[in-house]
């Protein structure tokens, strides 16, 4: 047995915890992100567009110690939902600790499933209309970019993006 406390276990930090879904979006199992990683398992997760009152998106470049698709460029923050976290705490939190927006209104997008040879989810998308500052302090950023639609439909024609937010958050912003 384990004994966590503060956070904490006898070997270090303990492991990230993560929900695991069935096709409905219930709640099957709950294991750690390693696991989660190492299984595919199907999992929750958000993305939160970031748009500037000028219309333009903030896009950004992963850091390469990534677990998932390092170093690709994204057009979103986000990342997986901590085990009985909600989407919308998720977002939030994601929005805070990637890119130091602690206050601001979120506008729901949609819903959808993604997957690949790496990852299964269940992702939601949201929208944040924010102009800075931002604050790059977890590491996870290496790059940032505003860019025009027209821009990012150049910038996708050259780099490699994450799979996952051109499925499935791109189509909701081009909808809106």
């Amino acid at each position: 047995m384990q004994v966590v406390m503060d956070g904490k276990t006898a070997d270090g930090p303990a492991p990230e915890m993560v929900d695991i879904v069935d096709h409905c979006d219930r709640v099957v199992a709950t294991v750690s992100r390693a696991e989660m990683r190492a299984h595919r398992l199907q999992h929750r997760a958000v993305s939160i567009a970031v748009v500037g009152t000028d219309g333009r998106f903030l896009v950004h470049r992963r850091a390469d110690h990534k677990d998932l698709w390092p170093g690709m460029w994204d057009l979103a923050a986000g990342g997986v939902v901590a085990a009985g976290e909600t989407y919308e705490a998720a977002a939030r939190r994601e929005l805070a600790e990637e890119l130091g927006v602690q206050c601001a209104v979120f506008e729901y997008l949609g819903e959808g499933r993604f997957a690949d040879e790496s990852v299964a989810l269940i992702g939601r998308g949201y929208l944040v209309v924010h102009d800075g500052p931002f604050a790059f302090t977890d590491g996870e950023i290496a790059e940032v970019r505003w860019v025009t639609r027209a821009e990012l439909g150049a910038l996708m024609t050259r780099e490699r993006f994450v799979p996952d937010n051109v499925a499935l958050l791109l189509p909701l912003l081009d909808a809106r």
